[in-house]
């Protein structure tokens, strides 16, 4: 693999292009993959489409500015992200232990970028620079564009666009965005002076005149403190993210004010394209090859982004404030383009791993009404059950498999990423994609998130009741039968979500142990920036009700609720044990059917636990004499 082709990442490769200097530094807490599935590669090909000069500076020493003066001082400005995630997600474990492998650093070593990256960085480009315009965006900027709780502090933060010195925070999926920044720098407008454009954040004085209506105005000094004035506040952040309806939301920080402009409207399907058909190299720069390459490459290099938004409206994930609700699809054509272009790639084996996007089978918006008067407020598309108003409608998207698994040198399309199986269930059309994916696009197991089966933790969570989930397993095993295929269903659980008590805990693993399900893998609740989860996990509020909300927070019952999930490892017994007594359930410890665990190793001795002697316990056993 040669350099040539990748943005320059060094000053001797700036120079081999005949540059004196770039249009725009991009610094990245990622290494460099100029793949459309990291953000720095799209941003980047989007500019240099435009006409701009871009450099990359991939996870910079950040120890002192010498390493952002590397290819000298941008003509327009420097672009700062923390990479594909959050610093603090790549960082440490939902248990605030640091993790030993960055997936996105060479060789999938940890330690190349610093916590909380995009602050780090933008304090050393001012160290270095001084007033040189500063445009911050990216999973870590976007979700922390307002005050937030931040898990590892634990403590309300102040926005990360005060923090880190940034002029503009670019929010959600930022193409159009700094096309427009690009273009009024270009133009010599001062990066002070930006201030109209949809899908970014700005500070300014108190008192200033705004270009939109704006809602909001809660003081920083108050929500890092009242809980009930954070709840509100998030709120409100939450209900202005549609595009066609939302309006500016602003935040006081003493004589300051943080603004947000309404959401810029999303790619359109001719846009989409045009981004996907950029010449990315899909690959890592090959100056990583030495230490083993970029491990985050391999999970999509044979993989096709086909939309973007989701509507499905979980409480637990970030899209909402990053991507939006409002879904958009790219054409049959430039799917099948980029197909066409993976045969041709020397690794390729003949199979497409994934055919996705936030959830596989959303490829449209979730209703006509919705393009002209925008999404819904304080209503879910499809929880607590669908609406009426649904288009649930798989017919492009099946024409998009065939079309997919007829190029030549194609063997076999999967379909990896999230569905959601009660969109599945509403298709108008019937179940001609049901059937297709059993028969065609599962890799002998599909992976779908039920999540929990508490009713009232499901509300919270935004997902359907555990009924959905019933209707939609009996019909994928009686379609895996149909057509002949012994196939698996691999149940997504999270466990402490907001909500889940330890009754709630004991009441899913029984319903597990019922259903003879042992997941593999569960997920403690991580809360992240951005999430109505998050919100009722810090205030103990849910935020799109105000109501209360019971949160797990003792470490250890935290790790009880999780054990149940798992109770058959012989690793959590003392766990599990230690929940049920806490529960008042001694009745699940033993040897009957119901039973999820046996004695301690002392109770054993005593005999307690045990069926009456000589009797049948109601596992079939006999008590030994």
């Amino acid at each position: 693999m040669t350099k040539e082709g990748f943005l320059p990442i060094t000053k001797e490769e700036m120079i081999e292009r005949g540059w004196d200097r770039p249009d725009f530094v991009f610094v990245t807490g990622d290494a460099y993959v100029d793949h459309p599935s990291f953000g720095v590669a799209v941003i980047s090909r989007v500019l240099e489409a435009d006409g701009y000069r871009v450099a990359i500076l991939p996870q910079p020493d950040w120890r002192t500015c010498a390493d952002f003066k590397r290819f000298g001082k941008p003509r327009l400005g420097f672009l700062v992200t923390s990479g594909n995630i959050d610093s603090m997600v790549a960082h440490y474990t939902v248990a605030k232990k640091k993790r030993s492998d960055d997936y996105y650093s060479p060789g999938g070593k940890a330690g190349r970028r610093p916590d909380r990256a995009v602050i780090v960085y933008c304090n050393r480009i001012r160290e270095a620079y001084g007033d040189v315009p500063i445009i911050i965006g990216g999973l870590e900027a976007s979700l922390r564009r307002f005050a937030h709780y931040d898990y590892w502090d634990d403590k309300v933060r102040r926005s990360i666009l005060v923090d880190s010195r940034a002029d503009i925070l670019v929010y959600g999926m930022g193409e159009k965005a700094i096309r427009r920044i690009a273009q009024l720098l270009n133009k010599g407008v001062p990066v002070k002076k930006i201030r109209d454009v949809r899908g970014t954040c700005y500070l300014c004085k108190v008192g200033e005149p705004l270009h939109f209506k704006a809602v909001g105005g809660y003081d920083y000094d108050v929500l890092k403190t009242d809980k009930n004035a954070y709840a509100e506040a998030f709120a409100v952040q939450y209900n202005e993210q549609d595009y066609v309806t939302g309006r500016a939301v602003t935040e006081r920080y003493d004589d300051r004010l943080l603004v947000q402009n309404p959401p810029m409207p999303p790619l359109e399907r001719e846009e989409l394209d045009w981004v996907y058909s950029l010449p990315y190299m899909r690959a890592y720069h090959p100056s990583y090859e030495a230490e083993g390459g970029v491990p985050a490459i391999q999970e999509v290099l044979f993989s096709v982004t086909h939309s973007r938004g989701c509507f499905g409206g979980c409480n637990f994930c970030a899209l909402t404030f990053h991507q939006g609700l409002s879904v958009r699809s790219r054409s049959i054509e430039s799917v099948v383009a980029e197909v066409e272009k993976l045969t041709k790639h020397p690794e390729f084996k003949g199979y497409i791993h994934d055919i996705g996007g936030p959830t596989a089978n959303f490829r449209h918006p979730s209703c006509k009404k919705q393009l002209e008067h925008g999404m819904c407020r304080n209503k879910k598309c499809l929880v607590p059950a669908p609406c009426k108003q649904l288009d649930a409608d798989h017919s492009e998207f099946l024409e998009l498999l065939e079309r997919v698994s007829k190029v030549p040198g194609v063997k076999k399309v999967f379909i990896r990423s999230g569905i959601r199986y009660d969109y599945m269930l509403c298709d108008k059309t019937g179940d001609e994609f049901f059937r297709r994916l059993v028969r065609e696009h599962v890799s002998g197991q599909l992976k779908v998130a039920p999540e929990h089966c508490s009713p009232g933790v499901l509300a919270l969570m935004g997902k359907p009741s555990i009924g959905v989930f019933e209707k939609f397993s009996r019909r994928y095993f009686e379609l895996c039968k149909e057509a002949g295929k012994e196939q698996y269903l691999v149940p997504y659980l999270m466990s402490s979500h907001p909500g889940s008590t330890l009754k709630d805990a004991v009441e899913l693993a029984l319903y597990l142990k019922r259903k003879g399900i042992s997941p593999e893998q569960v997920q403690d609740f991580y809360p992240t920036p951005g999430t109505v989860s998050t919100v009722m996990f810090y205030t103990g509020i849910d935020p799109l009700t105000m109501k209360p909300v019971y949160v797990a927070r003792d470490y250890n019952e935290k790790r009880m609720q999780r054990a149940l999930l798992q109770y058959s490892r012989p690793e959590n017994a003392e766990l599990v044990r230690q929940a049920l007594i806490k529960c008042g359930r001694r009745d699940l410890i033993g040897y009957g059917a119901n039973c999820l665990v046996r004695p301690a190793a002392p109770e054993r001795k005593n005999g307690r636990g045990f069926a009456e002697k000589g009797k049948k316990s109601k596992g079939g056993k006999r008590k030994k004499k």
